[in-house]
């Protein structure tokens, strides 16, 4: 990746609707998809990688209009599974307004692993994907696909670029910090 500067690790991509992210938790775990197309990287793996607490995030968003946008996090780390896979992320610059910091400290949710502050609603159930959900999205790039013109909270979405228009193709990915 030559990406400002290069030195990325994808931990997730998205191109097209062909592999469905609505996934168990150990699926998340171990990871799954194709690393050239639709992929999670695993957060197992996504652990390892960040555990030293010293990784910066970038991702990278493009709507179905072709508008491109990105965000970078100076610090981003999640905990290991006894945790939940619990996300610790901040410093934010980038284009794309700020849609993570919401879900700061929570735990990783999927469809039958509920670790949100939502009291009623199991958020990754109700928004079709998983993710370190508060109550419930601000963001949710792992939510369905859409088609180009769909709008909604289910969909893959970065509410700080585009609301909840659901996106053409989202990236997400960790480098050691410089």
């Amino acid at each position: 990746m030559t990406t400002d500067g290069g030195g990325w690790t994808t931990i997730q991509k998205r191109e097209d609707g062909d592999l469905d992210f609505y996934r168990t938790w150990n699926e998340y775990k171990e990871g799954f998809g194709n690393a050239s197309k639709n992929y999670w990287l695993g957060n197992d793996a996504i652990h390892s990688l960040s555990k030293d607490r010293n990784q910066e995030l970038r991702i990278d968003l493009q709507s179905f209009s072709g508008e491109q946008a990105y965000a970078v996090y100076s610090t981003f780390y999640i905990g290991d599974e006894d945790n939940k896979y619990n996300l610790t992320v901040s410093g934010y610059s980038g284009t794309a307004d700020d849609s993570l910091a919401y879900h700061n400290g929570m735990k990783f949710s999927t469809k039958f692993q509920d670790n949100d502050r939502y009291s009623t609603v199991n958020c990754a159930k109700d928004r079709l994907g998983a993710w370190w959900y508060r109550a419930c999205t601000n963001s949710n790039l792992n939510g369905m696909y859409g088609q180009s013109g769909v709008s909604g909270k289910n969909y893959t979405t970065w509410y700080g670029f585009k609301g909840y228009e659901g996106l053409k193709q989202t990236q997400m990915m960790i480098r050691h910090k410089k």
